[in-house]
């Protein structure tokens, strides 16, 4: 029994004046089938020797051994959820508006009911997820006055543009979840965003590659893998390749286009096409490559550095990696050891 302060008054259960104790206990209780421990706050009478609640003891006590059994169970504790929502600055009612639950379900969360799984899924989700919450608001956008709506767009989108990395990167690795670094698909090396983004840098820094447009940049990229994995059987980045009309195009390519620190400029040609050119970043350090790998990467510049994108789509078609892979499949890294380039 843990004392939490002492306060002279009128105890309720000796009905004297004297020093009442609020004091914290360790208790057991079943829930839900479950064994749970959790440390229950009473008053305690050392003239009676009884511990007692008074008005809102019952409640709290009762909240937190749900909280306790939530975390066993690995549920959102109350105050989880509550954070939430203040994360989006957004009420109880409406919360449960937008997700398409009945106007108390929050408010009953947050106080006294444990949420099912399903529940709790969708409510994690809205926290990892703020793009989501984004498209969850606008289907709700006639339940809200133009004045509150645009308060919770404008929050989510802060948060959205605040966190948009972090999501991009979850997002590219839920891509390879199922094929994180298999030797066949990724080379043997796990999906290294950083390494990536690196590798973007270096060919965008170098003078010997010249119009490092979203083709060329591709099967460079493809190139460095592939080269990596002939001489030391593990890829530089992890990507694994899908063959499409043009050559190598990694899985999740558009995403890696959107990272921050992956700059480019679009660019309109007389045809009306627009095309992505890659760019420099001033002072950028390549702080996760090697020595190794930046010989591999000379290697490419010095073989495909001027190629324009014709000449290198051309060079791709000629590998046997594309020639006997089927259109739309992963390209397999055993096809490395017959790279043309060494």
């Amino acid at each position: 029994m843990e004392i939490i302060k002492k306060e002279y008054r009128l105890c309720p259960c000796c009905m004297e004046e004297h020093e009442v104790e609020t004091v914290r206990v360790l208790e057991t209780n079943i829930f839900k089938n479950q064994k749970i421990q959790y440390e229950a706050t009473y008053d305690y009478c050392r003239q009676a020797d009884e511990l007692y609640a008074v008005e809102g003891m019952i409640s709290t006590n009762d909240n937190v051994m749900k909280d306790a059994y939530r975390k066993q169970v690995g549920l959102l504790t109350s105050q989880e959820i509550c954070e939430i929502r203040r994360k989006y600055s957004i009420g109880q009612t409406d919360l449960a508006t937008i997700l398409g639950w009945g106007g108390k379900t929050i408010t009953r969360y947050e106080s006294h009911q444990v949420q099912d799984v399903a529940h709790d899924t969708i409510l994690r989700k809205i926290d990892d997820d703020p793009e989501w919450f984004l498209q969850l608001l606008d289907k709700s956008k006639e339940k809200f006055v133009p004045q509150v709506y645009q308060k919770y767009k404008s929050k989510a989108e802060s948060i959205f543009l605040e966190c948009g990395d972090h999501y991009l990167q979850k997002t590219l690795l839920a891509e390879y979840a199922e094929m994180n670094g298999d030797a066949i698909y990724c080379g043997g090396t796990e999906l290294s965003i950083p390494k990536i983004k690196d590798i973007i840098q270096f060919f965008a820094a170098s003078k010997e590659v010249i119009a490092l447009y979203k083709v060329k940049l591709m099967k460079m990229l493809w190139y460095a893998d592939n080269l990596a994995y002939k001489r030391s059987e593990r890829s530089l980045t992890g990507l694994a390749y899908q063959k499409l009309t043009m050559g190598a195009v990694p899985i999740g390519h558009n995403i890696i286009m959107a990272l921050d620190g992956v700059e480019y400029e679009e660019i309109d040609f007389p045809d009306d096409r627009i095309g992505y050119k890659f760019l420099s970043k001033k002072g950028y350090e390549f702080q996760h490559l090697t020595e190794e790998d930046i010989s591999i990467l000379n290697e490419v510049i010095k073989v495909c550095g001027k190629d324009s994108k014709d000449e290198i789509v051309a060079r791709m078609h000629k590998e046997k990696a594309y020639l006997e892979t089927v259109e739309r499949d992963i390209i397999h890294y055993q096809y490395a050891k017959e790279l043309s380039i060494s």
